[in-house]
């Protein structure tokens, strides 16, 4: 969960944040380097009376401010198009879930239990245990076991939402009548904060989302018992 002092991305806590992470420190490194050598370029011709004249026109001068930019974003573009390729690949998934939006709350359902499905609700204020945080915590919790492959079906009931859960790098529209997909892994057990990220309406701020990451042990018993009840 983020921290009111903090200014870079959640801790990661899946392989695709892990990999998002990486990818925008590495991005941040080239966009440093390359702020630092325009800079420079302005200041040695700004405080300089000279000018070179060779400087205003130059083919070989051309040819590599043009080529060394080009070579620039191919190092950009091919990790990027990785990262891309595995947000979209969906391996042999332990568990599928489905998350439905409304206005202005969530349900789940988990399709290989035919008995398992319930709605996830904003705690008010009045309501929450200490250490809770307030506008995050939600009456119903989204168990999942960690270290297993899950698969989210994403969609809404009706107008556009968005599932999203930064520190597990998910980000996915819940638009009506048609069905998203995404998949994740957890690393670790923990809760996972997330908030719809569609502007949907007057209480947009107020449908959060919460993942429970338990053992697999813990998760088996949570099923048993539902399924049960």
């Amino acid at each position: 969960m983020a921290t009111w002092a903090q200014l870079g991305l959640q801790d990661a806590s899946s392989p695709l944040m892990e990999e998002l992470v990486y990818f925008h420190d590495y991005t941040l490194i080239i966009l440093t380097l390359i702020i630092i050598l325009v800079f420079y370029g302005l200041l040695t011709i700004l405080s300089s009376s000279f000018t070179n004249r060779f400087f205003l026109e130059g083919q070989e001068l051309e040819t590599i401010w043009t080529v060394i930019p080009a070579i620039i974003l191919i190092f950009i573009a091919f990790p990027s198009l990785q990262i891309l390729y595995l947000m979209d690949e969906v391996n042999t998934p332990y568990l599928t879930v489905k998350a439905i939006g409304h206005q202005w709350y969530w349900s789940y359902e988990y399709t290989d239990y035919n008995d398992i499905e319930f709605d996830s609700y904003m705690t008010p204020t009045e309501d929450l245990q200490n250490g809770e945080p307030r506008l995050l915590e939600v009456d119903n919790r989204l168990i999942l076991p960690y270290q297993n492959p899950i698969r989210a079906l994403i969609t809404s009931s009706d107008v556009i939402h968005s599932w999203a859960v930064p520190s597990l790098g998910i980000k996915m529209d819940a638009i009506p009548g048609r069905l998203n997909q995404t998949s994740f892994l957890i690393n670790r057990t923990g809760l996972f904060y997330g908030q719809c990220s569609e502007i949907c309406g007057a209480n947009h701020s107020f449908m959060p989302i919460v993942i429970e990451s338990v053992p697999f042990d813990s998760f088996q018993t949570w099923i048993s018992n539902n399924i049960e009840e």
